[in-house]
């Protein structure tokens, strides 16, 4: 069942309950952050146009295209482990198009010491939101550590490496077997990962076949993590409609462990998506860990808001010798019963009731 504008704002005052409940609390950010911020990290953001401004001082500002590198920036190992949600619109244009837009967006973020539970309970978050959200959905997970141990042994070059990421992003294993063949990759590493590009299942059935493609202690260490997770989701009540994808991959400059997307009946686009991003905090200085996810309700609200049957109860028609002292009387009277009114004398508005005036007062008997 699609939601509706009014059930997507009661369903993230519902997903704020829920995210308090496992000790997060809200983080509050202003529009602009400096730019540099997002120049020097542009990989990291989901879209790379930025609105820019330059401020009275002189230095260059942008309107916030994201919310997670402003937390991360105000990190402080200090802090210890830091649990933060955000619910903030933000400043970005839509793959493909031109014209930036403001979006609300809905997230989490945990920093600090980040472990398999803090990753569970992340994942069960997220596959939570999407409840919430909608009553047919899927959660799509992954492990950039698996995958980039698996490249790891290929002894290739960057662009090769490149292409087959590309390949299993793209679920195209035809093509990751000749790039592999052509860059002279041994051929049992080459089937894992052709069988790794077309992994597609539940968590707890996908595991094993994980396992049978292990082949380093990078691999290893991504299986363990894997499992211990598909338990913790187990515990946690989050297991149903996750499954173990490994189509889901990112920048493994900024990502080095789990990853996500989730997905809603209806929309041909993601709706969620996070991961570990352990090498981020590595790169602005910050000795720690890190994991969180975002949903873009922008998205939920365009796609889900459904148009009213009625623009108001009563269309109220004032015709010439109504005095407005008259029409004032009307349209008080109507709208302390409850109703929504519009005075109007416009035929297209669509309303339950037409009313004149003359007839609103003498029903209220005034």
């Amino acid at each position: 069942m699609q939601k509706t504008k009014q059930s997507i704002s009661e369903a993230a005052q519902k997903l704020e309950a829920a995210y308090r409940a496992f000790g997060y609390s809200r983080y509050t950010m202003s529009k602009f952050e400096e730019y540099d911020l997002y120049l020097a990290n542009k990989n990291f953001l989901v879209s790379d146009a930025v609105i820019t401004f330059t401020d009275f001082n002189g230095k260059l500002m942008a309107l916030k295209p994201d919310v997670t590198l402003s937390i991360v920036k105000n990190y402080s190992a200090e802090d210890g482990t830091q649990k933060l949600f955000y619910d903030e619109n933000v400043y970005r244009a839509a793959k493909g198009a031109r014209e930036v837009k403001e979006m609300r967006q809905l997230g989490l973020e945990c920093i600090g010491k980040v472990g398999s539970y803090q990753a569970a309970e992340v994942v069960s978050l997220a596959a939570k939101s999407l409840s919430a959200l909608g009553e047919n959905w899927v959660l799509d997970l992954s492990h950039m550590g698996f995958v980039s141990g698996l490249l790891s042994a290929l002894s290739v070059g960057a662009s090769a490496e490149k292409e087959i990421l590309r390949c299993i992003g793209e679920k195209n294993p035809h093509d990751m077997l000749r790039i592999c063949k052509e860059n002279g990759v041994e051929s049992t590493l080459a089937e894992k990962l052709a069988a790794l590009a077309e992994l597609n299942g539940s968590l707890e059935a996908e595991l094993p076949n994980i396992a049978a493609l292990s082949i380093n202690a990078a691999t290893d260490k991504a299986m363990q993590e894997l499992s211990e997770i598909a338990e913790m989701l187990k515990i946690l009540g989050c297991s149903e409609n996750i499954r173990l994808d490994f189509s889901v991959v990112n920048d493994m400059s900024y990502y080095d462990g789990i990853v996500f997307q989730g997905y809603l009946e209806g929309i041909p686009m993601t709706v969620l998506s996070g991961g570990s991003y352990d090498p981020l905090l590595k790169k602005l200085g910050k000795d720690a860990g890190a994991i969180g996810f975002a949903v873009y309700l922008g998205l939920l609200e365009r796609y889900f808001t459904h148009k009213a049957e009625y623009d108001t109860d009563v269309l109220l028609i004032a015709e010439e010798s109504d005095s407005p002292i008259d029409i004032a009387k009307a349209a008080a009277s109507l709208a302390g019963k409850g109703f929504t009114i519009r005075v109007d004398n416009t035929v297209n508005i669509r309303s339950k009731f037409v009313m004149k005036v003359s007839d609103a007062l003498q029903q209220s008997g005034l």
